[in-house]
């Protein structure tokens, strides 16, 4: 009898290219749970995705070699979760990666000298980037061997104090391709080496000079940089109106877009005029604290001062008032009634302004895309109406400690685009508003509530309902809450960030149903929930593989709950004080467990009864201990709280 012919199973993966497999992991590539499950599916996936893995961040250093023999093909590699990254380290990048490498971030990493530099400098031909910030060992011997990276583009050197003039020099001279060097906080570099990267790097594009001890001698030099769009001189103390008012300015420097002189103390209105001329094509100053086109954050400023903005600057793009505290409604409205083109604005605690300049804002700005307006307690409840029918387009509004009422978030889900909404202290809303805004703002990512005590579980429901995309919400100390709401949450899957301090309702049911249904977890804020326990972390340890920071402090968990962490292999930033659970046995126990640890806050009472050895490994370890002696107190009622900082505000 012949045997019959075996028919082999038809497999539809072998109808996929190598190419269109790349193409499913690249969309796939945010969610490290989903490459996980990606690559064990099958031998062949196993392999596909080994081969198209280009990003690495590795948790341990000492895994390296493994890592990188699973990924050959990998450029850029994020070595911020290694606090000790050692000269042997580096050469097994050197070997492993070669010239495929162009990318390498050590900002966080330290135990490493030039002989592991100049490894990855003469082996990685082909390194563009490579970031060496907080390395505050490091000399110019070591910058001298990262000059031998010849083809390097981007540079940042933040906080290496020890560096000096001849290190930049020997940078400037090796790596003429430059387009990027960052360099605050080196206060061993002046005017001579900051003169000399411009001399020698003609390319560059970005300069991060913020608290270096020069003076405009070296300003003539970086203003000739024909592609310079950004220029950061943030604390230059040294550069006042004396030093500029030589510059000279038959090389203006048309390319420039950005220039950052905050916290310049010696300069006045007379060398900002002497700079500003050599810079004739700026579409962004930045006088205070942030990043807008014109940030004015903390400053007296005055009304002629804004009328003259207003003059000067007719196509604002992005202004940011926050904590102007003299300014008043006519100020503002003479200025935004001319910027028709105004996209973000920032009037935070601006406390003087009422429902006369919203107005104005409204009518003349229809094209906000961003208004953050905390604090703004003259506002009346109707102007929020006329800021949902006029800015059809806002997509980040923080009313935070505001009189907006339901009516006002009914006009607000009028904004379909909207992605990030903060009602944090708004006393007056109520579930209905939520309900609106749950229905109509489907793009919404975050959404704050943080002591907004009319809300129930029914208002954070109808969230979870219609914004399917949220991904952080803050429910803090809104104390009806309770385990219906987090599980409502627990089918946003895309849900990263959760804070529910202060809600005694809360019970480790709740957090187990969203351990569950949201997998991309990172931040959890339990603080002050009593009825949360280790039966909560024994769900987070199993279900909750990206969880990077996580508070229990004043909860029922104890060291069983906290060892059980340990499996989370992300875990870098603990919160655990007042926890009558905890024992020194456990607690040492459980810190040898939490492998990836950089941040841990305990009560002080910890600091003599933990073995000093163990707090010697920890720090060595790269994690930083956080001592505090609190004790808990007693919560106030959110509209008494509010009234005690009215009291305390200053007078005008």
């Amino acid at each position: 009898m012949k045997k019959q012919k075996q028919i082999q199973p038809f497999n539809p993966f072998d109808l996929l290219s190598e190419e269109l497999v790349f193409i499913i992991l690249d969309l796939i590539a945010q969610n490290p749970v989903d490459l996980k499950s990606f690559s064990l599916t099958c031998k062949w996936f196993y392999h596909v995705e080994s081969k198209n893995r280009r990003t690495l961040k590795p948790l341990r250093s000492e895994f390296l070699p493994r890592v990188l023999t699973r990924y050959p093909n990998s450029s850029h590699l994020d070595l911020t979760f290694c606090p000790r990254v050692t000269d042997n380290a580096l050469r097994a990048i050197a070997d492993f990666c070669g010239p495929a490498l162009r990318s390498l971030d050590l900002s966080r990493s330290g135990a490493f000298s030039a002989a592991g530099l100049l490894s990855v400098a003469v082996k990685c031909v082909n390194l563009v980037e490579i970031d060496l910030s907080n390395a505050t060992e490091m000399r110019d011997a070591a910058a001298a061997v990262v000059a031998e990276a010849r083809n390097l583009e981007r540079l940042r050197l933040g906080r290496c104090k020890l560096l000096t003039d001849m290190g930049i020099g020997c940078i400037a001279v090796g790596c003429r391709k430059l387009s990027l060097v960052g360099l605050k906080w080196c206060v061993g570099v002046g005017d001579l080496g900051a003169g000399l990267l411009a001399l020698k790097c003609k390319g560059l594009r970005s300069l991060d000079l913020s608290y270096l001890p020069i003076t405009g001698k070296c300003l003539d030099d970086i203003l000739k940089l024909q592609h310079l769009e950004e220029l950061l001189l943030e604390g230059c103390f040294g550069i006042d109106d004396d030093s500029l008012s030589s510059l000279r300015h038959e090389h203006e420097c048309k390319s420039l877009k950005k220039l950052d002189v905050s916290s310049c103390q010696n300069l006045t209105h007379r060398g900002l005029t002497s700079l500003l001329s050599a810079a004739g094509c700026l579409q962004q100053l930045v006088l205070a604290h942030g990043s807008s086109s014109i940030t004015l954050d903390g400053c007296s400023i005055t009304s002629d001062g804004l009328k003259a903005i207003g003059i000067l600057c007719k196509a604002l793009k992005e202004l940011s008032l926050s904590k102007c505290l003299g300014v008043t409604d006519e100020d503002l409205s003479s200025l935004v009634m001319k910027q028709k083109g105004l996209r973000k604005l920032d009037i935070t605690c601006c406390r003087k302004l009422t429902g006369v300049s919203i107005a104005q804002i409204a009518n003349s700005c229809p094209s906000l895309i961003s208004l953050k307006m905390e604090s703004c307690s003259l506002v009346p409840r109707d102007a929020f109406v006329l800021i949902g029918q006029k800015c059809r387009f806002l997509k980040k509004l923080d009313l935070t400690d505001n009189e907006i009422d339901e009516e006002g978030l009914k006009s607000i889900s009028g904004c379909l685009s909207l992605s990030s909404l903060k009602v944090g202290i708004c006393l007056n809303i109520t579930d209905k508003g939520l309900s609106y805004v749950g229905t109509a703002c489907s793009d919404l990512r975050e959404l704050d509530l943080y002591r907004s005590a009319g809300i129930t579980d029914v208002g954070v429901s109808s969230i979870a309902r219609g914004c399917s995309n949220l991904e952080t919400i803050n429910i803090s100390y809104c104390k009806d809450i309770t385990d219906k709401s987090l599980v409502s949450l627990s089918k946003c899957s895309r849900l990263n960030t959760l804070e529910c301090r202060g809600c005694p309702l809360v019970t480790s049911m709740g957090v187990a149903a969203v351990a569950v249904g949201c997998k991309r977890l990172a931040k959890l804020d339990v603080k002050k929930c009593q009825n949360i326990n280790d039966s909560a972390m024994l769900t987070l340890a199993h279900f909750s593989p990206c969880l990077k920071q996580i508070s229990v402090s004043e909860t029922g968990v104890t060291d069983v709950g906290l060892m059980s962490l340990g499996n989370i292999g992300c875990l870098q930033n603990v919160a655990v004080v007042q926890s009558s659970g905890l024992t020194p046995s456990g607690l040492t126990a459980s810190l040898l467990a939490l492998g990836a640890l950089r941040k841990l806050k305990l009560h002080s009472s910890f600091k003599t009864l933990l073995p000093l050895q163990l707090i010697y490994h920890m720090e060595a370890r790269g994690c930083a201990f956080l001592w505090k002696d609190q004790t808990p107190q007693e919560e106030l009622d959110p509209k008494y709280w509010k009234l005690q900082l009215e009291d305390y505000a200053p007078l005008e």
